[in-house]
Formats: C-alpha cells, structure tokens, sequence
C-alpha cells in the first residue's frame, strides 16, 4: 500500500516502454542543437532536388528516388559530405519533424521512412560506415589524447548509430496497421541481423566489440549508451521478447514430449504489484517488532478444521479481524487487497461479508503454482523411510508400503505438483552422451538465433560480460568519488561546460538520466540473454552465470536494490 511520501510505482513489466518513450532515450538533451542541424542538411539538399514540394507530398517513386540519390552520397570520400548526407538521412529517420503537426504523425513518418530505408539498403551502407568509424585508428589515438573527451569526439559515430537504432526499434515494433510488405521486411531484417549474411558474425557481436574496445580504454570515445541501447533492442528482436520466449518454450516442452505448463510466469508477474524495498530499514524493524509483540500476546491455538475449507469460526471473528489488519499493513500488496479509501467505505456496511469474500479469493501463499522435482519426492520419501522403517528403497518412489497415512497423502500431493522442466531433460542428455558418446554418436543442435549468438560469444564470453558490469558500476548511484572507474559521459558532456544554474541544472538532469538509460539497458539485455541461453541449453546459462558471478555482479545488484528507489527514479528538478 503507498502512502503520501512513498506511492506505489506505475510499472509494466514488459519487453520494453511505449514506442514512443525508447525513441526519445535515445537522445540527451545536449544533443538538442543537433536536431536543428539534421534538419537543415536535410532540407539544404532536399530544396535543391524538389523544388516547391516537401517530403510528405511525393508519392512513393519520388521518395525512394530521393533515397537512392542519399545514399550514393555516402560513397564520397570527403568525410564532411558523407556526414552531411548522413545526417539528412537521420532525420528522414527520426520523422521529419519539421513537417509534422503532432507527435502521432512523427512516429507515423519515423516508421514509413525506416522502412523504407531498410528496403534501398541503407542499413548495410551504414554498417559498412560504423566498421570504418570503429576500425578508424585517428580518431581514437585523437581521444586519447585530450584530458576531456566530449559529444564534439563521437559526432559521426552517434549519427550513424542513431540512423541504425531507429531503423531497428521501427521495424522491430508490430502493429495491427502493417501492410503485408512490411511484415514481409521485418522478417528478413530479423534473419539478417541473426545470422551472419554480409560478414562472419552476427551484428550483436560488432557491438559487444565495442563495448569491450571502450572497457579496456583503446576507444574512450565511443557513444555507449547509443551502443547498449541498440544492443539490447537488436537482441530483443532477433532473440525475442517474453511473449516469443513463452511461445518456444511451450513448442520445445511439446518437442520433448512433456507436460504443458501450469502457467504463464510472465503474466504472473504482470498481474502482482511492482515491489520496492522499505523506504527506511527503521520502519520495516518496526513492524517486524509490533508484528512479533502482537502475536507473543496470543494464546496457542490448534489448526481449526474449518480452515481447510476457507470457512470461519464465527466465535473467532473479533480476533480474525485484527490479524486480518495486521497483515493488511505488512503484506497488502501481496495479498491484493483493496486501497485504503475503499476499505474505508466498505468496512462500516458489511464487515463479516468483506472478511469472508476476502478469505474465499485472496488465498495466502504465491501467487504462482508450486512446482515439485523428481529429487524432492525421493528425498521426502527416504527421510519418511528412514523414520518409520528403518531403511530405504532407493530411488523408488511408487512403493509406500510400511509409511502412515498422512505420508501417503503427502506423496500423492507432491506428485500431483510434480514438474519436469526442460533442463533436466537437457541434463540427462548430456549424462547419457557422456556415457555412450561412440553409440549415441553427436548430438544434433538446431541453428537458431541464440545458439549461432553463443556460439559467436563463446570465445570472449568472460571480456564481454565483464565489461557490462564495469559499465554498470560505473553507473551505479554512489556517494563516494569513483576515480578509477570508466567515463561513461563521453557523449553526453558538452563542448564547453555550462555557465548559468538552468544550464548546470539541466546538465545534472540529463546526467542522472543518462546513467538511467545505461542501467536499464544493461540489465535488460543481460535478463534477455539469460533468459534465451537457459532456454536454449542450461550448461549455456550456467556458464554465463558463473562469469557473472566471478565479476561480482550480485553485489552490484544489491548496490542497486539498498537504495531509496522513489529518491532514485524521482528528479529534484523538471525541465521543460
């Protein structure tokens, strides 16, 4: 339940935000002048083409002759022009803006516009150009030179990837709307991002390189948090979201002949309230204190009968309602209860009805089913042997004879919730190859997306995830001076620093909210990646687990959690 200093948090736990809102973590603020200089480039050459018209007037030959004209601009050798003709093609990315009335019609335009891009090869053209900007050995010896690095060092590295980010987050997004052709688009955009078609690897590998070439300091100036971003949202596409992931692994446990799912685990999560830790540690001891005070006062009572059923005792109700109060103020978020305005105008009418209704459709307990392994049955009925007859029978879990009654219903209740998932299958395979490798020969692995990704990563699988937790520490809210970490402002400092209080204010805003983003990514394209290896094969999930658990990502995550979340997500300020 939130109260006045700590409301609850409005959160979805989704793949991603609104369509909207990832285009514009995109951008800071000190990139704003940039827009206006898209925007000229674009209408400069523009006016010079098409005389008296604007972009939104020509039909689609038009267009996609303006397009063609762009890109063969990106062919010269002058570095100048190639940027120029860049930006102009970001722009026609990011909307045309300047055209449109309302923010609908700008994404409207943003989505037509990138696929139409994809369509005349723009993206492979601005591969070819982000492999020069890496591979370009003058500009980073140039940023390891100067004392401070800023947005003037990494122009031509953020407009490109700005022009691949959004052609990728547009593409990447569905909607009912689509024409067949796009629909067709996105699905070979997908497979040419997942497997390698123009080069030996796929595209998420070049910017793990980079992240890694950043890391270890041979390239201070790339734009990272444009990287991470469009690291994840590459990985979100070719990978899939949860809704993809569920459907594998529903299509997977059919393959392997299991048991259906329960549940859907991602739905579970939907449906419960987005938890925050305490906001002070003072005031969860307090509660545990009156909570532990309240119940030493209470007699000990058996288990009444009733309870099996959710019925009450109606001899018990004054004593019901003050635990129901209680746990109203300690887990009510759990349990789903009403807020406190509506409790208010219940409770006075109908108080014994709303406890009843309340027991009846907010059990206690997870909110999730409960799952038993095969281990946990042998385990439960060796001790249950042990303790009533003296010996066991191994892993035979079918022969009762000789337990009480009460050990039967309980077998019967943990096979009920048995659960077979798809790593034990997984596991048992791999002991069995083990064993026989000569009868049972190779074992045959499917070429999907994740495995070719694995595959890629394998060889520096420990850099790649080392260098994310150093970003992440970098990061991290702290109040301590951190000299020895990476500079992760490189592309969001400006040339020169600010002067007056609105300019150093709207600097520390975008600041904060620029080390935001960089969380959000990395932690969300690390879940991704953890989530579709333990999919795909458990030995893969637990190999990049146990790289991060040498790096010390627990304690970093923990660092995250042991904080005032509302002082973190909160600004002191509002710029507009």
């Amino acid at each position: 339940q939130g109260s006045v200093d700590c409301p609850n948090l409005e959160f979805e736990y989704g793949d991603a935000d609104g369509h909207g809102a990832e285009l514009a973590e995109l951008y800071s603020y000190t990139e704003e002048p940039e827009l206006s200089t898209n925007r000229r480039c674009f209408e400069e050459d523009f006016h010079a083409q098409v005389q008296g018209r604007r972009w939104l007037e020509l039909d689609g030959a038009q267009q996609k002759a303006y397009v063609m004209r762009l890109l063969d601009g990106l062919e010269v050798v002058n570095r100048d022009k190639r940027l120029k003709v860049a930006r102009a093609i970001l722009y026609l990315a990011q909307g045309v803006f300047g055209d449109c009335d309302n923010e609908g019609d700008v994404l409207h335009w943003s989505r037509h516009n990138s696929f139409l891009l994809y369509r005349l090869g723009t993206f492979t053209a601005f591969l070819e150009l982000l492999n020069m900007e890496i591979d370009n050995s003058q500009a980073c010896s140039s940023a390891l030179r100067k004392p401070a690095i800023s947005l003037a060092d990494s122009t031509e590295l953020r407009v490109l990837l700005s022009v691949m980010y959004l052609m990728v987050e547009n593409i990447r997004v569905e909607q009912e709307a689509d024409p067949p052709e796009w629909k067709t688009c996105r699905e070979t955009f997908r497979m040419e991002l997942s497997f390698p078609v123009h080069t030996e690897e796929p595209f998420a590998l070049l910017l793990f390189t980079m992240v890694t070439k950043f890391c270890s300091g041979h390239a201070p100036h790339f734009p990272m948090k444009k990287v991470l971003l469009l690291l994840w949202k590459v990985l979100l596409f070719t990978l899939g979201g949860f809704e993809a992931l569920q459907a594998m692994k529903v299509r997977r446990r059919e393959e392997l002949g299991l048991p259906p799912l329960p549940e859907d685990s991602i739905q579970v999560m939907r449906s419960m309230r987005a938890a925050s830790p305490p906001t002070y540690s003072i005031e969860l001891m307090e509660q545990q204190q009156q909570k532990r005070g309240h119940r030493s006062r209470r007699p000990l009572m058996k288990q009444d009968s009733l309870d099996i059923y959710n019925e009450r005792d109606p001899f018990k109700n004054d004593e019901a309602g003050v635990d129901e109060e209680e746990n109203d103020d300690v887990d009510s978020g759990i349990e789903g209860e009403l807020d406190l305005m509506e409790r208010d105008a219940i409770i006075p009418a109908m108080p014994a009805q709303r406890l009843l209704i309340e027991r009846v459709s907010f059990p206690k307990g997870l909110p999730w089913a409960p799952k038993v392994r095969q281990k946990d049955i042998e385990h439960f009925l060796e001790a249950s042997r042990n303790k009533f007859i003296g010996f066991t029978l191994g892993q035979d879990t079918e022969t009762l004879i000789g337990l009480p009654r009460p050990i039967h219903e309980s077998v019967k209740t943990l096979k009920q919730h048995k659960y077979v998932s798809i790593s034990d299958v997984q596991i048992k395979n791999e002991e069995e190859l083990e064993k026989c490798p000569m009868s049972l020969g190779e074992e045959e692995v499917q070429e999907t997306p994740c495995e070719i990704l694995y595959r890629a990563m394998l060889y520096n699988l420990p850099q790649y995830m080392i260098a994310l937790l150093k970003i992440l520490l970098a990061a991290a809210p702290t109040s301590k001076a951190k000299t020895d970490s990476i500079n992760i402002l490189a592309d969001v400092l400006p040339e020169e620093m600010p002067i007056t209080v609105l300019q150093s204010m709207k600097l520390g805003i975008d600041v904060n909210r620029h080390k935001e983003i960089i969380v959000k990514s990395i932690s969300a394209l690390l879940l991704l990646l953890l989530k579709h290896f333990k999919l795909n094969h458990i030995y893969q999930f637990e190999y990049v687990s146990q790289h991060l658990v040498f790096a010390n990502c627990i304690p970093l995550i923990l660092k995250f959690f042991n904080q005032n979340i509302m002082s973190y997500i909160t600004a002191k300020n509002r710029y507009s």
